[in-house]
């Protein structure tokens, strides 16, 4: 029942996915289906579950991996990249951007799912660092990370292909621990400043 539902909200929507396609899906009951979930959003919190629940191991190999700073984001960066851009997961993000409008629950459930936790991981690891507020940091960092290679995968430019997700990760990773690099061969003016 959970793998149809997951195929029928990340292709259909959630507005569009009713508990009959489901049950017809899965070649259950109506009955049955209603047995085990007590609606819509409850199946929609176990999809999403499930989906996070899949992700985050090797994300959280990387941040156990220990190492220098620069080196936990770089591992997490590229996890993170290659779960973003598989078809599941732009699929719940396309899902969640098409619909967060006409149904605020959604919100909840990707909470309760447990959604948030990537990022409260990654703060834990960026606080250790000594960052005086590591949940913001953590946040601008996944938006600086994923926001454009997400667009891309949905068919917003080209997709970023394994050698560029590469380049993208340690790009990211520079800007953020160490800012916009400036070339060497123009001195800031006053008219910069």
């Amino acid at each position: 029942m959970v793998d149809a539902a997951t195929e029928l909200f990340l292709r259909d929507g959630y507005g569009t996915t009713s508990l009959e396609a489901v049950a017809a899906a899965a070649g259950v009951s109506k009955r049955t289906l209603y047995a085990r979930f007590s609606g819509k959003a409850a199946l929609l919190q176990v999809v999403v579950a499930r989906l996070v629940t899949n992700w985050l191991p090797a994300f959280d190999a990387e941040i156990e991996h220990g190492g220098s700073l620069r080196d936990t984001l770089l591992g997490s960066a590229r996890v993170m990249l290659a779960t973003a851009l598989t078809p599941q997961a732009l699929g719940l993000y396309r899902l969640v951007i098409a619909e967060i409008g006409r149904f605020p629950e959604l919100a909840l459930v990707m909470r309760e799912a447990g959604a948030g936790t990537g990022t409260d991981r990654l703060a834990r690891m960026i606080a250790a660092a000594g960052t005086v507020d590591p949940i913001w940091a953590a946040e601008q960092f996944m938006a600086l990370l994923l926001s454009v290679p997400q667009r891309r995968g949905l068919g917003l430019g080209p997709p970023l292909d394994a050698a560029e997700q590469e380049v993208w990760a340690e790009r990211t990773v520079d800007l953020f621990l160490d800012g916009m690099p400036v070339s060497q061969s123009r001195a800031p003016t006053a008219e910069d400043a």
